[in-house]
Formats: structure tokens, sequence, C-alpha cells
């Protein structure tokens, strides 16, 4: 499946691949909700199963970066209430991802995504300073976040979701994200290594040819989370999940 992969990629896909490179690196300095892009991406290039090895990788990369730069403003007391939970949801993505059927997947994920942003918009135009502290809330979308991102690394809406309901500020929002994500994603390895068997020394390869454009992202991203106001952020966020959401349907 991989043997092809460095050897006869075709324009089109190293297009395809580069592009959503850089996307990691947008998505990776702070600008949340783009990073379904990517995976739209990848799964056009070299399909949908092969494509989650391919990215893990990429975003360790950029959340290296991310975790370096935006540090300070981590927050780790909601790291710790997220992510047992998430860590519970990548081992049961690890069992039923081989034989789960993609198209009732994609829908299902879309409607549970667009749910959630309607629910967060209505909290948001309601101004309410009471947030959800039930550990069921917090189990619910971190379980979910776990599902998702080790089969299709679409973990990014849940936690979108979760702390947008923490309201957190710009940068505590980018900063505990960053370190979440790191760690899930690190945890993800050995069983797209080993288990899944979707990352091999040819799409680790191809992984170090993508590492520019990762670069090329993460700066154009710190340049635009700078110039964004803290009330349009989250605006943008929730408009950003919801495009994801649809790009997930449709995909």
């Amino acid at each position: 499946m991989y043997s092809l992969i460095t050897s006869e990629v075709s324009t089109t896909a190293w297009i395809l691949a580069f592009t959503a490179a850089m996307v990691v690196g947008i998505s990776k300095s702070g600008i949340k909700g783009i990073a379904i892009i990517t995976v739209t991406l990848m799964a056009l290039a070299f399909g949908a199963k092969e494509s989650t090895g391919i990215i893990v990788p990429l975003l360790i990369v950029g959340d290296i970066f991310a975790v370096i730069y935006y540090n300070r403003h981590t927050q780790w007391k909601y790291i710790i209430r997220f992510l047992p939970w998430m860590m519970l949801g990548v081992l049961i993505g690890v069992f039923i991802g081989k034989d789960l059927d993609e198209t009732t997947f994609k829908i299902g994920m879309a409607i549970i995504i667009l749910g959630s942003v309607i629910m967060m918009y209505w909290w948001d135009s309601k101004k309410s300073k009471k947030v959800p502290t039930h550990w069921a809330f917090a189990g619910f979308m971190g379980i979910m976040a776990g599902i998702t991102t080790m089969i299709g690394n679409l973990a990014g809406a849940f936690a979108n979701i979760f702390f947008l309901a923490m309201r957190l500020p710009k940068n505590e929002f980018i900063g505990t994200a960053a370190w979440l994500f790191f760690i899930i994603n690190v945890f993800k390895l050995p069983f797209h290594i080993w288990a899944w068997g979707t990352i091999t020394k040819e799409s680790f390869i191809l992984d170090l040819k993508l590492i520019p454009a990762i670069f090329v992202g993460l700066f154009v991203g710190i340049q635009l989370v700078k110039i964004i106001k803290e009330s349009f952020y989250r605006k943008m966020i929730l408009i950003l999940t919801a495009i994801g959401a649809l790009l997930i349907f449709f995909r």
C-alpha cells in the first residue's frame, strides 16, 4: 500500500499534500477549527485509511512548535480533566476503526459536530457565565474526541467545543490545546505503527518532505492570531468547526 507513496505520487497528490501540511501549521499556530481541511485533502490524495498514518507525524511536528510557543498559557487543570477520557476514546477507536462503516461514521460525526456548534452558539448568545461542570460533559466530549482522532484525526471539533465551553481566553485556549494534542498524538503513534500499520518507513519519508510546508503554515498562522480579536475568535472557531462538519458529510 505504501510502497507506491514515495515513487508514484501524482502532481495533484503532492499539491494536495503540501496544502494539507500548510494547514497543519496554520492550525497548530492557533487558528483552530481548520484541521478538518487537512484530513479532507490528505484523504483525497492518499485515501482515507492510509492518510491517517501520514497525518499523525505531521501533527506532532506542529504540536512541538505550538507547545514551545504557547506553553506559558497552558491551563493544566483542563487537560487533566479531559485527557483521560480522550485516551479511553483512542483505545475504543483502535478496536472499532478497522470495521467501521465510513459512510455511517462521517454522517454521524457531521450531525454530532453541527449539533455541538449550535449548542455552543446558543450558550454564547445567552452570555451565561455558567459552564458545564458535570463529569459527563468532559467524559462525552473526551471519548468522542479520542475515537475520532484515532479513526480520522477529527478530534478538533470536540476539543474546541469543550474549551469554548470552559470560556478560555484566546491564548489559554491555544496553549492548553497545544499540550493536549501533543500528548494524545504521541499516544496514538504505537497504534498506528503496530496495530494498524498505517505508519511505515515510506510514509515517514513522505512526511519529512512535507515538513517545510508546516513551517510556512506556522508563520502565516502566527501572524493571523496576532490580528484576530478575542470576540471574533470564538465566532470564527464555531463557523470553521461547522464548515468542517459539512466537509466531513460531503467528503
